[in-house]
């Protein structure tokens, strides 16, 4: 079906705030991401790329250790062109130098999230057929059970203390502080000695169109997807980025939205690598330590999630702290409440900048533009984006100003998903001969050509930026030997936004019936902390329909109606 969708393009649309002095399309490199890395070390070689609790590693350095560890990959680990590597670690100077590690050895970075127990982790080992994986010393017990004959051959395990070579006046986290620790059985390989074997890696052989980054993704299915996004794809956020907010290479970021999610990987990472800026590293949310570093480390941008937000504004020491380099503060993930965006306003005198983007774009396809943004609101198309409202069920083309699902062509929209053609075909939608992302999100556009989000089409809960698939949290659920049955909807929060609620039907006949609190620390032990029901409602049965299948959206908006 090749439904009309004559929603005006954007570059055919009356812009009126678009960036001053910007053309609408944005000519990329034609390079492999690990050029980023090369040109960098090659014009600024003694700038500090990565500052993490006062210690500093130069852009030389940091090319001369991911190359080293490029080298490892090949000749210890038989890494080749194409094959997946786990990346499994908290924001750190080791996440940095793993991921272009990888790329520099032409595989492609599955990035994980770190609160992912074992068997979140199997399957993504098993699907994406990884042998090798990077982990954090803290996180190597759910990844070690892993190790074996069908499983991982080689697991480099890095210790975030190895990087603390200086003294710093900074509260250090306890799990970042420790210290390395003896390695025991198979397959391990200590960070440090991979460093010492100072491996040399071969050419680079992989060119813009092929495979480097596949992050993955769940849905309505339950199990996780691999979303296939080429050096193109990833440069394409990375370049963006920077020239939509006039970076230049006296940029100093604070990096702490996580680098396994595409927003923290584009923005906080990549995109101070391609322009030759400094990254002021922290691998948790700590507010104190985050003023902290802005003050002392003259940070010119935050890039954030609401809940950060909140918390910052709420510190009752907040002026106590000098803000006033900061030029620039965005995010994304959820919408920014008028209220908290005014008081960060009062507190810094600056916008929050909000964006849209997904897994399946690698980051941000709309963006507010900095001189006139618009609270609560997605945005407009980027560069050389397409993007268009269609009417989820005819895939028409929507009457002006009414609400329909945002479909999205561009550059760095993915290849699709990893082994899955079906997913695939259900994703993309043809248009006037191009191909179009579906969102499943709905949005209105406004009279000027912004976005505006409205309403899902998936089911999705999204607690604190972190999008929670319920059916991926009912397919674990039901392995609980109390449970019949589970639907997992969202429920308001006020810190969150979005929490977790399992509705839950117990087996008959059990001899102890368990508690709701059972239930969630059963749940804390099987599968990542943000994905876990914080609220869990025993109840006799479900709803369902003629077809069998359980009503969840009745109970979504029952629980919306409250």
């Amino acid at each position: 079906m090749q439904p009309s969708a004559s929603t005006p393009r954007p570059e055919t649309r009356h812009w009126p705030f678009w960036p001053p002095g910007q053309s609408r399309h944005l000519t990329l490199p034609q390079t492999h991401l690990f050029y980023n890395a090369e040109v960098a070390a090659t014009r600024f070689p003694d700038k500090p790329f990565i500052v993490f609790y006062d210690n500093v590693l130069t852009f030389a350095e940091f090319r001369a250790q991911a190359e080293r560890i490029a080298g490892f990959l090949q000749q210890d680990c038989g890494v080749q062109p194409g094959d997946r590597v786990l990346l499994d670690m908290q924001n750190s100077p080791q996440w940095v130098l793993a991921y272009y590690g990888i790329l520099r050895a032409d595989a492609v970075v599955v990035p994980v999230n770190p609160m992912n127990k074992t068997e979140e982790l199997r399957h993504y080992m098993e699907d994406a057929g990884a042998k090798v994986a990077f982990v954090a010393q803290d996180l190597l017990p759910q990844m070690q059970p892993l190790v074996g004959a069908d499983g991982l051959r080689r697991v480099i395990v890095a210790t975030y203390g190895d990087h603390l070579q200086a003294a710093t006046s900074l509260k250090v986290p306890d799990f970042v502080a420790a210290p390395r620790l003896p390695l025991q059985g198979e397959g391990l390989v200590a960070w440090t000695d991979m460093l010492a074997a100072a491996c040399v890696p071969g050419p680079m052989r992989a060119g813009p169109d092929d495979l480097a980054v596949m992050p993955y993704t769940s849905g309505t299915t339950g199990q996780p997807k691999g979303c296939m996004h080429t050096h193109r794809s990833v440069m394409t956020t990375a370049v963006q980025g920077v020239q939509w907010f006039s970076r230049t290479q006296d940029w100093v970021a604070l990096s702490v939205l996580p680098f396994f999610h595409v927003t923290g990987m584009a923005g906080g990472m990549n995109g101070p690598l391609y322009a030759g800026g400094t990254m002021v590293l922290l691998p948790r949310w700590d507010r104190d330590a985050a003023a902290e570093c802005i003050q002392r480390y003259k940070v010119t941008t935050w890039q954030a999630i609401t809940t950060m937000v909140i918390d910052m504004v709420s510190n009752p020491r907040i002026t106590e702290y000098d803000l006033g380099s900061l030029i620039g503060i965005r995010g994304g993930g959820a919408a920014m409440p008028e209220a908290v965006a005014a008081r960060l306003k009062s507190l810094t005198g600056l916008d929050f900048v909000e964006g849209y983007g997904m897994s399946e774009t690698l980051a941000a396809t709309h963006l507010n533009p900095t001189q006139q943004p618009k609270p609560q609101c997605l945005g407009i198309p980027m560069y050389d984006v397409d993007s268009r409202l269609i009417d989820p069920e005819t895939l028409g083309a929507v009457p002006p100003g009414e609400p329909g699902e945002i479909v999205v062509h561009g550059p760095q929209v993915m290849q699709g998903y990893w082994r899955n053609a079906e997913a695939t075909q259900q994703a993309f939608v043809e248009i006037e001969g191009k191909r179009f992302l579906r969102t499943g999100d709905l949005a209105r556009v406004d009279e000027q050509g912004y976005f505006f989000m409205t309403d899902r089409l998936k089911r999705m809960v999204n607690a604190s930026g972190f999008k929670v698939w319920p059916a991926e949290v009912e397919a674990m659920m039901h392995h609980h030997p109390a449970i019949q049955e589970a639907c997992v909807i969202g429920a308001r929060d006020p810190r969150r936004g979005e929490t977790v609620k399992a509705l839950v039907v117990l087996r008959a006949g059990l001899e102890k019936q368990p508690t709701p609190q059972d239930i969630t620390d059963w749940c804390h032990e099987h599968m990542a902390a943000y994905k876990v029901p914080r609220i869990v409602e025993f109840v006799a049965a479900l709803p369902r329909g003629g077809s069998g299948k359980v009503l969840w959206r009745e109970l979504q908006e029952k629980e919306n109606a409250k």
